[in-house]
């Protein structure tokens, strides 16, 4: 049965080389299959073409390759592209493709659902109900590259792992993914252009920068406050703000590479001057960056976006002590594509 089968990307390129010659071939016809299922992105055997049938006939009794299928596609009336892709076993998850003037970015997933407890984000609200392999983190940055390239008239420039779930609590396939987005063999683009964006979770914030990742770090932070941080983000309670800032300094310490702070600013909840200083204090300990974004409703009443004179305030004290602070006008949110309305609603 083809579900018995192994999906034929989870080898690597010496297993294949291997598997190739105990069939009592040439064990470079494993570096050609590797480069049409990576370098290539081929979804099926038959696409091989400088591969014989018979080759091809024998790779399809054995493997199967589980590639994603892009169910439907939105786009929104600035160009933001949402995608809901459905993988091999039918469940659902969404990337997107944000195109400004000089750059097109890749929003995407690393969990079907999520692991973490945000109230305000759309997607914690959906079970986490596995997580994303290698290539189906590949996949869509394929899919996506494509629509870049068909739209836009330009290859993919950047990627951020904000999409559905926490990327640290599936950091294994999430590395092998940019491993592979990174690879001359793969895409071959820089580390530099990917972000992974945490909620913060400090004993693998500290792996990464053990592993020396080459890749930038943005932590969703919120609220510099304890209280205030474990209300709205309840996993703080477990990862409080002093172990986070720990980590944190592990990771400058290592790499010398700056954080960004990803806060959205709500009414009533962390708009008052007393946030505002946390939030001074808490970016003193490492080198950073601020990224103001604009809250996007999830359809109830407990958040709502801060007022102007609010966001003017943080803007002001942050930059009064000479910390870079950028607002960050959300994208597609007339899709549902926008920071935190991600729910396979499409």
């Amino acid at each position: 049965m083809a579900e018995q089968k192994k999906d034929i990307r989870a080898l690597t390129k010496e297993q294949l080389r291997a598997f190739f010659e105990k069939q009592g071939d040439k064990a470079f016809r494993g570096n050609q299959v590797y480069e049409w299922l990576w370098g290539k992105g081929a979804h099926s055997f038959e696409d091989m073409t400088n591969v014989s049938l018979e080759t091809r006939e024998m790779l399809a009794e054995n493997f199967v390759i589980n590639h994603i299928k892009v169910d439907t596609m939105q786009r929104s009336s600035d160009g933001t592209v949402k995608n809901a892709v459905r993988l091999h076993d039918d469940l659902v998850v969404e990337s997107v493709l944000i195109p400004t003037e000089n750059r097109t970015t890749a929003c995407v997933s690393s969990q079907v659902g999520c692991s973490l407890d945000c109230k305000f984000c759309a997607t914690s609200r959906l079970k986490r109900m596995r997580n994303l392999n290698p290539d189906e983190i590949y996949d869509q940055v394929i899919a996506i590259d494509n629509e870049s390239r068909l739209y836009f008239d330009r290859p993919l420039s950047n990627i951020v792992f904000m999409g559905m779930g926490e990327p640290l609590m599936n950091y294994n396939n999430v590395i092998k993914a940019i491993d592979k987005i990174t690879s001359p063999e793969g895409l071959g683009m820089s580390p530099k252009r990917i972000v992974v964006s945490t909620s913060g979770v400090p004993k693998i914030i500290k792996k990464m920068a053990d592993d020396a990742v080459k890749f930038n770090l943005a932590v969703s932070l919120h609220s510099a406050i304890d209280e205030v941080r474990t209300e709205i983000m309840p996993f703080n309670a477990h990862f409080p703000l002093a172990d986070l800032r720990e980590a944190l300094e592990y990771w400058y310490a290592k790499t010398e590479r700056k954080i960004t702070y990803e806060y959205i600013v709500w009414k009533d909840i962390n708009d008052s001057q007393k946030d505002i200083d946390a939030l001074v204090q808490f970016c003193k300990y490492v080198p950073c960056k601020v990224n103001i974004i604009e809250y996007n409703p999830i359809d109830d009443g407990q958040f709502q976006q801060a007022d102007n004179q609010a966001i003017e305030d943080y803007i002001y004290h942050l930059e009064k002590n000479r910390i870079v602070v950028n607002v960050r006008r959300s994208r597609g949110k007339d899709i549902d594509a926008a920071c935190g309305q991600l729910a396979n609603k499409s």
